[in-house]
């Protein structure tokens, strides 16, 4: 008997497609698949939420001086003449940032493997790569669901069957996070 579903795909399709759901399930809370996607999505992200929620604290703040651009007030930097050229005038802030410790920045990048990076683009400029933010997943998963589930011993995912498809009636499902 397999270890897992081969979904009728190839490898690299199937791993493509488990990322896109894992990460689609992570970003929105719950995605609406088929019975046997969501039983491979659910053994991934069990264990991803298990390990954000053992290094949920497992940092130390430390203050650092940082380059910021000064801005005017319509939100521009501001330039000024140096030698002839235009140089944009810069001012030192001190910023706490969260340092993470080795165990914690291990399971980052472990978590970086599965999930793809998610773009979040703004409804009034649909199409267009101004404005748009990259979404830090991990910081999520470490900030937000790390907490949720502190005290929870696993089961961190949901399946509510909602019948079959009408295509094909395979099986639909919600998978969301509980």
């Amino acid at each position: 008997m397999a270890k897992y579903r081969k979904l009728g795909r190839r490898s690299d399709q199937r791993k493509a497609l488990l990322r896109n759901q894992v990460t689609n399930l992570l970003y929105n809370g719950k995605i609406i698949t088929t019975e046997a996607r969501a039983k491979e999505i659910r053994k991934i992200v069990e264990p991803l939420i298990a390990m954000a929620v053992k290094e949920r604290d497992n940092y130390e703040t430390v203050k650092v001086n940082a380059k910021v651009p000064r801005k005017d007030k319509d939100g521009k930097r501001v330039k000024e003449v140096v030698d002839g050229k235009k140089v944009t005038v810069y001012d030192t802030v001190e910023k706490e940032i969260k340092k993470d410790m080795p165990s914690r920045l291990h399971v980052r990048r472990q978590i970086l493997k599965v999930l793809y990076p998610v773009t979040e683009v703004p409804e009034t400029n649909a199409g267009k790569k101004r404005g748009t933010k990259q979404v830090d997943l991990v910081a999520k998963l470490f900030d937000e669901y790390g907490p949720k589930y502190a005290n929870r011993n696993g089961g961190y995912t949901r399946i509510i069957k909602i019948g079959p498809r009408k295509g094909d009636a395979a099986m639909e499902v919600v998978l969301e996070l509980v």
